[in-house]
């Protein structure tokens, strides 16, 4: 995506026993360095996250969960997601938008089908703990990992919480000229934000919610498309819109806060 976007542009402990496995508004743009770390690794049970006894005492898998599910294993996989830092907010037993949000994102990181749906290889990589590993090492940093399509959020290393994102689709769009889909890679910072009406942005190439801004028009944002299994946006990073309140409602995305892409 051509800089001059920014002109134009404008996410119970006890039930767990039962699981097993528009217009910018002011700012200066950050300047972009390469990201030259090797790629990120992924961890299991060894990390902090490691299952607890409940888990291990578990029942065998039961069958596929799927959007529309409920009931107490709807539950305890939400928990054990929010244990693992694949936030699915409180756990409520109904497999709604953000427990598949969250399981698409444990299926990336684990390189299985990207399907949404807790199946049998997907309950295995959730037992065991998948997690990404960060490449950063210090400070709060929000990683945007373009191979797996997932954001982390990490601080001094340790990876707190994980989020399916999509990013740039590669393709050709039209905007006052041609121009590439792409999020480029580097180390920027979150340089301004919309504050307006509902917290939705609406501009030519569509409409954003409650975007942050870290490298001129290019921001994470809520959308109104589907947060997917491959990258499909114009080069922002979306996310859910549920997540997106989390994100800025604990500040884990703030003015002034470091992202790294890669």
């Amino acid at each position: 995506m051509s800089s001059n976007l920014i002109g134009r542009r404008v996410a119970l402990a006890s039930a767990s026993a039962v699981l097993l496995g528009g217009v910018v508004v002011g700012g200066t743009t950050a300047q972009a360095a390469p990201a030259t770390a090797a790629p990120p690794a992924v961890s299991s049970a060894s990390t902090a996250a490691s299952m607890s006894g409940a888990s291990r005492a578990a029942t065998a898998f039961a069958g596929d969960l799927r959007p529309g599910s409920r009931g107490q294993r709807v539950t305890a996989l939400q928990i054990r997601l929010n244990q693992l830092g694949y936030s699915v907010g409180s756990p409520v037993g109904v497999y709604g938008a953000r427990t598949r949000q969250a399981v698409m994102a444990v299926q990336k990181v684990a390189g299985l089908p990207r399907t949404g749906v807790y199946d049998a290889r997907t309950a295995q990589r959730v037992a065991a703990g998948v997690r990404p590993k960060a490449r950063s090492t210090k400070g709060h940093v929000i990683e945007i990992d373009k191979a797996r399509q997932v954001l982390l959020v990490v601080d001094n290393g340790r990876v707190s919480r994980i989020y399916n994102v999509s990013t740039g689709n590669g393709q050709r769009y039209w905007d006052h000229g041609w121009h590439r889909a792409t999020t480029p890679s580097g180390s920027f910072r979150f340089w301004t934000q919309y504050r307006g009406g509902n917290g939705w942005q609406h501009g030519r190439l569509g409409s954003m919610y409650r975007p942050m801004y870290f490298n001129g028009g290019i921001a994470v944002h809520g959308s109104r498309y589907d947060i997917g299994a491959r990258p499909s946006s114009h080069g922002c990073v979306r996310i859910h819109n549920a997540n997106m309140d989390e994100l800025r409602g604990t500040r884990s995305i703030a003015l002034g806060g470091s992202v790294l892409v890669y």
